[in-house]
């Protein structure tokens, strides 16, 4: 396995559900047999609780404002997430290489987030839930997908993850002035609720 791909894949996907990465790469390792997914990710404990976190986090995620609290507070988790993920996949021992990869991992969840909450707040202007649904629904549909591909074609993983985060950069660059209707609506929100 790739593991600077991998790691930066599975980066990738932590930005957009932290949860949903580990269970998914846990499962992965358990039922598929796939060398190099750390031991820890596939254990019962960890299968269970990050299902329960990433079904949370699905349904979460298709509620207008919701989802943007949501995201505020994955802040803290997904990059850390993303880092852990790098780390282990690297096999966390000590050396630079592991490190190297946490700090990739991490970077590139953080970026991830920050590209993936921008978007998602201009979507919250829309006043209508579908867009808000079919975005979180796109998300999920691409986590999965790089993923899947990470386990086989790590390279090619990292490549589509890499332009789809260019992508949602470029999104939220373009949406900028949505985003910031987007901040102000949510403490509209907010003050209300």
């Amino acid at each position: 396995m790739d593991v600077v791909a991998m790691t930066f894949a599975s980066g990738w996907a932590s930005g957009l559900n932290a949860y949903a990465t580990v269970f998914l790469l846990g499962l992965i390792g358990r039922l598929g047999g796939v060398a190099g997914i750390p031991e820890g990710f596939q254990r019962t404990d960890v299968l269970v609780i990050m299902g329960v976190l990433a079904v949370v986090e699905f349904f979460a995620d298709k509620i207008p404002y919701l989802d943007s609290i949501w995201d505020a507070v994955s802040t803290f988790i997904r990059p850390v997430a993303g880092a852990l993920i790098g780390a282990l996949l690297a096999g966390a021992n000590g050396d630079l290489l592991p490190v190297t990869m946490g700090a990739l991992g991490g970077v590139t969840a953080l970026v991830s987030h920050t590209a993936r909450a921008g978007v998602r707040l201009a979507v919250n202007t829309s006043p209508e839930p579908i867009s808000n649904i079919g975005a979180s629904l796109v998300g999920d549909a691409a986590l999965i997908t790089v993923l899947s591909l990470a386990i086989a074609y790590p390279v090619q993983a990292a490549l589509l993850a890499a332009l789809l985060l260019a992508g949602t950069i470029a999104l939220a660059i373009l949406l900028l002035a949505q985003i910031r209707k987007g901040v102000a609506a949510l403490r509209a929100w907010l003050a209300t609720h």
